[in-house]
């Protein structure tokens, strides 16, 4: 599974941006949806916005959340990162919900692995920002070499990959049925608001979906 190339959504925008309706952080107030293919409610917004044990990055506070599920070896999720970024402190109200979820292949397991782990020593958003930040396919090797010059006490680091491994496992299936749940096909894909965005946008087009998810919440 590759990551998506798109720059936009073909002839329109709005064309291709899905507002979520009933079964799925339904209009009506996020109601329950259950996975098509699991018996377990995956998509609750406790679940999906509220994940205790699931980064954060941004304004805790916000008013309007964005969901990213992205993987450390996408190069799409590496250019759209400072682009983000920067429409969500331009913003001041927008709180990033950072779903790992890694699609390509080994390493990024061991990537998601790795900055989960990290969050155990308040340095995930470390982590996470090394690994964005580079160019090149990631290696195991230079995941360690990363981290390390970005201060994670790589011992601790150890440490907590084995003891916490269970946990970290289990965030990362979460993340990954709410993700197949929603229909998403490749990295990276977005919850905004109520819309759904499967894949890259903008930063123009992003201060606008998030001016629409603000209309919809209040409708």
């Amino acid at each position: 599974m590759t990551g998506f190339r798109k720059k936009g959504f073909g002839p329109t925008r709005r064309a291709a941006l899905t507002l979520i309706g009933a079964g799925a952080l339904a209009a009506g107030g996020m109601t329950l949806a259950r996975a098509a293919a699991a018996d377990d409610e995956v998509l609750t917004e406790a679940k999906v916005l509220r994940d205790p044990d699931v980064p954060v990055a941004g304004n805790p506070d916000g008013n309007i959340s964005i969901i990213e599920w992205s993987d450390y070896n996408c190069p799409y999720c590496r250019k759209l990162e400072p682009e983000l970024r920067q429409v969500i402190k331009d913003d001041g109200k927008v709180r990033l919900v950072l779903k790992d979820w890694p699609i390509l292949g080994p390493v990024s397991v061991t990537a998601a692995r790795i900055a989960l782990a990290a969050k155990y020593q308040d340095k995930y958003h470390q982590a996470h920002d090394a690994m964005m930040g580079v160019s090149s396919r990631l290696t195991e090797p230079r995941i360690n070499e990363l981290l390390a010059a970005a201060g994670v006490d790589m011992d601790r680091l150890k440490q907590d990959l084995s003891g916490r491994a269970k946990d970290i496992d289990a965030i990362l299936k979460r993340n990954n049925d709410q993700a197949e749940a929603f229909g998403f096909r490749g990295t990276p894909s977005f919850i905004v608001g109520k819309y759904r965005v499967p894949g890259v946008l903008s930063m123009a087009e992003f201060e606008q979906v998030i001016a629409d998810a603000r209309k919809a919440k209040m409708n």
